[in-house]
């Protein structure tokens, strides 16, 4: 039997693990629960929050506070100096420098075995496993896999562990039924200078039978837009024949999938985004097209914050999975093999179905605007934009926006720097349609839109190529998952990217 087959039939088995946690959720977290309590009765962390005396989810709520980076900070810190049993048993080698944030401040979060095996290896198994059970006569590794990774940097407080994007620290241990499918050589997938790197992937690649790739959306675009560069093509199968499938994540596919469209123009192409942090692989597309699964026996509890209620780790109202409701957004707080303990990932969550409990990530707790109760959030800018990109014909590569605030005499707005990949022909028919599309997505902003009443038409930047580039670049941030963040309820970032200069201001005025 042909090895393609073989692996097809061995990671198929694991669907009907999946099965089993899409049928009995509460029971699968409670059995995570109570082994996690289990493990982290023999940590320091442990013995402070007396888990000894948890017997219950009641009890865990009662004597373990919610925790955000400020609070494990310091725990954190031993574990990276070589102390063991500090938030999970034994030593932790593996640090994931977080690609959540564009501050200068870093985040090192704990990469355990545990989570390494059980949760992040897990993820990318099963999404395997779930393509395989769409398309059993794929021929996926037939060919090679490209990895569009992060970087790796040596930890110098010890040289027998390191830190790194997450992609690297998986990178750096793959199992070696996938490392002899891998491309580029690792020399050049753990290279940090971006610019450079994009060269290398591309020169590397080109000639190779790529059947799979996965990365980030924007930076893959750039890849691949690179290679049709060097090789005079327009369609990548031109290059690489056998490509099938894009496995993507990082931030949101809407306003990036038409020109992925444009450049593999074969309905035979496949996408399935996850849903995989540097705190743990949360979601799988386990439908082509659909929602998230949220994936309930990777080692992790999960617990939300309704967002109408947030108050970071002050918050009041915190429900386990049996709880949530379809169609409220949640703040998402876990706990996990990795060693984190009730801890606020930033990110938020809407539910679309608790039969199975499938979500879409729908912004950051801190990236939104909501300075005039127009509480707009992520998902409704990224649709918005993909619409008005749609009926321009444009191309949308970032974006980000923040809040005009109200002066003496003035209205208040927003304020958008939007850098294309292709233009639209007329910058004041895009700002009308994007500005029409957040009303219609989001009936708060419509209503402080109404007449001018609270919000003036938005303020639209048109940015040069490759603004948004040279401001990561600026703060050490370019390349890998780091991203510009969509929203902003105050102003630093866009001002800090107007500083950059040559982008050219678009006020248009309603007709």
């Amino acid at each position: 039997m042909p090895f393609n087959a073989i692996f097809g039939w061995i990671i198929k088995k694991r669907i009907h693990q999946i099965e089993l946690f899409r049928k009995h959720p509460v029971e699968v977290q409670k059995e995570w629960f109570e082994r996690l309590i289990l493990n982290g009765r023999r940590t320091e962390f442990g013995q402070k929050y007396n888990f000894g005396d948890i017997e219950n989810y009641e009890d865990f709520q009662r004597n373990v506070p919610l925790q955000d980076y400020d609070d494990v900070k310091d725990w954190v810190t031993r574990a990276v100096n070589g102390e063991t049993d500090i938030l999970w048993p034994g030593e932790t080698l593996w640090f994931a420098k977080s690609s959540g944030t564009t501050s200068d401040r870093s985040k090192f979060i704990p990469v355990t075995k545990d989570s390494l095996e059980d949760c992040h290896y897990k993820g990318g198994k099963d999404l395997l496993a779930i393509y395989y059970s769409h398309f059993p006569s794929t021929k996926l590794y037939k060919g090679k896999h490209l990895v569009v990774g992060g970087t790796a940097e040596q930890n110098t407080l010890r040289p027998d562990s390191y830190t790194g994007d997450l992609s690297s620290i998986i990178l750096k241990n793959l199992p070696w039924w996938v490392e002899i499918k891998r491309i580029p050589s690792r020399e050049t997938a753990l290279m940090s200078e971006w610019e450079e790197k994009i060269e290398k992937l591309a020169e590397e690649t080109m000639d190779e039978d790529v059947s799979s790739i996965s990365g980030v959306p924007s930076w893959t675009l750039v890849l691949l837009n690179r290679i049709l560069e060097k090789k005079g093509k327009k369609d990548i199968r031109e290059v690489w024949p056998n490509l099938e499938l894009l496995m993507h994540g990082g931030v949101s596919f809407k306003p990036y999938e038409k020109e992925f469209r444009k450049i593999i123009p074969h309905d035979d192409m496949h996408y399935i985004e996850s849903y995989n942090a540097s705190e743990g692989f949360f979601g799988i597309q386990d439908e082509i097209g659909g929602d998230l699964l949220l994936m309930l026996d990777y080692g992790i509890f999960f617990e939300f914050i309704p967002m109408s209620e947030y108050k970071g780790t002050k918050s009041e109202k915190v429900v386990g999975i049996k709880d949530v409701k379809v169609g409220e957004n949640y703040a998402m707080v876990i706990s996990t093999n990795g060693g984190l303990w009730r801890y606020i990932v930033g990110d938020t969550v809407r539910f679309t179905s608790v039969k199975p409990y499938r979500v879409i990530v729908s912004g950051r707790t801190k990236h939104y605007i909501n300075v005039f109760g127009e509480e707009l959030i992520v998902d409704n800018s990224d649709s918005a934009i993909k619409q008005a990109c749609e009926q321009t014909n444009s191309l949308l590569k970032d974006y980000t926006a923040c809040p005009v605030y109200m002066e003496e005499g003035k209205q208040g707005g927003h304020e958008w720097i939007v850098e294309f990949t292709k233009e639209p022909e007329d910058m004041a028919v895009f700002s009308k349609l994007l500005d029409k599309s957040l009303r219609e997505v989001n009936s708060d902003y419509d209503a402080k839109r109404t007449s001018d009443l609270t919000l003036n038409f938005p303020v639209v930047h048109k940015a040069r190529t490759n603004l948004f580039d040279d401001w990561l670049k600026s703060k050490n941030k370019l390349g890998g998952q780091h991203k510009v963040p969509r929203l902003s309820n105050d102003r630093s970032i866009v001002e800090d990217i107007l500083k950059l200069k040559h982008s050219t201001v678009i006020d248009i005025k309603q007709s």
